[in-house]
């Protein structure tokens, strides 16, 4: 954790499922928290030590901003890139890691997700890594879904969800 006392950068950028909202450390580039939700819906959701940094609305340029352009415009993979950082303990952390390496245009089921996060028997722990996610979509939770295919839950809502498999998935079978 950082400990610089500086406000975090807010960007609000255009996505195929609608405006992203990212808040990142400015001494280090990494992203904090992001999902389709305002601002400060975004810093409200932060641990208490980096909610009190205070907020400050910067330009939407920069390598963030870049990687989110390149996604939208079809490199599926270019929020891969950017450095993320989130408070989750051992096993949560290892099914976030799991969820950036599920490939665009690909799902996992919450119980794949367990298993694959090396704890085949907490398919309720992967679903709850899932709804506390506070990076989305760099910590692409909606590539989770329920056994069947069933969309299951979405902290953004289901239409976000749809629209960002949508996106993927039109882009893979389109090249």
């Amino acid at each position: 954790m950082t400990t610089s006392t500086a406000p975090l950068s807010a960007l609000v950028l255009p996505t195929p499922a609608g405006p992203l909202a990212v808040l990142l450390t400015p001494e280090d580039g990494v992203v904090r928290a992001a999902g389709f939700a305002p601002v400060a819906d975004m810093t409200a959701r932060l641990d208490a030590r980096l909610r009190t940094r205070g907020v400050q609305q910067v330009a939407a340029t920069g390598p963030i901003a870049d990687a989110v352009a390149r996604y939208a415009a079809g490199d599926l993979d270019a929020l891969a890139e950017v450095p993320v950082s989130q408070p989750g303990g051992p096993f949560t952390q290892r099914a976030w890691q799991v969820m950036r390496e599920i490939a665009p245009g690909e799902t996992l089921t919450y119980a794949e997700l367990a298993q694959a996060a090396g704890s085949p028997t907490a398919v309720r722990a992967a679903g709850s890594a899932c709804a506390r996610n506070l990076i989305a979509p760099f910590v692409p939770c909606h590539r989770v879904l329920r056994t069947g295919g069933a969309m299951g839950g979405y902290y953004y809502g289901l239409d976000v969800k749809r629209a960002l498999l949508a996106h993927e998935s039109g882009l893979l079978s389109a090249a």
